[in-house]
């Protein structure tokens, strides 16, 4: 295996300028953050959003010594469709429209099927996929109100490859894939276009909270270049995604992904 390092951070050109995103589970950490970042220096007004409502603000604070006046904090737990409702409300009377959704809310856990709860398979579902759902209908009746917008998933690799006590956050993901596909053609009359980014290992500290050192070097260690991906290096699949540049893809779901086995 070749040791890569990880490439320099790509500074922002402008892609999305003047347009409204809203960008769940962004309290700062993994994905949702780092895409809340790349939307704002590609020029996006962002609303993010995330059930940790002291991370959130304090990510609002940061985000807004730099982008002054471009990013604005809803809390939104996306297990409660009225909260939903509630956070692409705001985001429309913010702004007047809403041109960029980013569903990134996700739960995981580690269980043997044999020994999984109820509980256990329920929640996971619950933010995972039903959360994903929540948010694509409410995004669809805002978006076919005012003429488009774009709508990217945050699915994952595990959708389609298999792993051991996975076995609800695997479904989970791989009915954000097949929620994502049916969602566009539906989405496609109004000008909605629906894809999809499937990560494999990109680490963040919560992450590393929640996941053995041991099954980390694993993961890793199936990564064709042999290091994990920063989150920002999916963001920028989500920009592009997001952007002008894919704007003959729908349906699709995109993976992120260096991995051989």
């Amino acid at each position: 295996m070749t040791d890569v390092e990880s490439p320099s951070y790509v500074p922002g050109h402008g892609l999305l300028k003047g347009r409204t995103a809203v960008i769940t589970a962004a309290a700062g950490a993994g994905i949702g953050g780092a895409t809340a970042r790349r939307f704002l220096e590609e020029g996006a007004r962002v609303v993010i959003s995330d059930v940790h409502v002291r991370r959130l603000k304090e990510y609002e604070a940061e985000l807004g010594r730099r982008f002054d006046g471009a990013v604005a904090a809803v809390p939104c737990d996306v297990t409660d469709g009225a909260q939903v409702g509630a956070l692409f409300d705001a985001a429309v009377q913010m702004h007047g429209r809403l041109d960029i959704v980013v569903n990134n809310a996700g739960l995981g856990g580690t269980a043997p099927l044999a020994d999984m709860t109820d509980e256990q398979w329920s929640t996971v579902l619950d933010v995972t996929l039903n959360g994903t759902f929540r948010c694509t209908r409410a995004a669809l009746r805002a978006m076919r109100e005012t003429g488009g917008g774009v709508i990217v998933n945050n699915a994952s690799v595990i959708g389609w490859r298999a792993q051991a006590g996975q076995a609800h956050y695997a479904a989970a993901k791989a009915g954000v894939m097949a929620l994502t596909r049916c969602a566009a053609i539906e989405a496609a009359p109004y000008g909605v276009r629906v894809n999809a980014v499937a990560p494999s290992l990109a680490m963040h500290p919560h992450l590393v909270k929640v996941t053995t050192s041991e099954l980390l070097e694993e993961l890793t260690a199936r990564e064709a270049f042999g290091r994990y991906a920063q989150p920002w290096e999916v963001a920028n699949v989500i920009v592009f995604l997001a952007s002008g540049y894919s704007s003959y893809m729908t349906g699709e779901v995109v993976a992120v992904s260096s991995q051989h086995a």
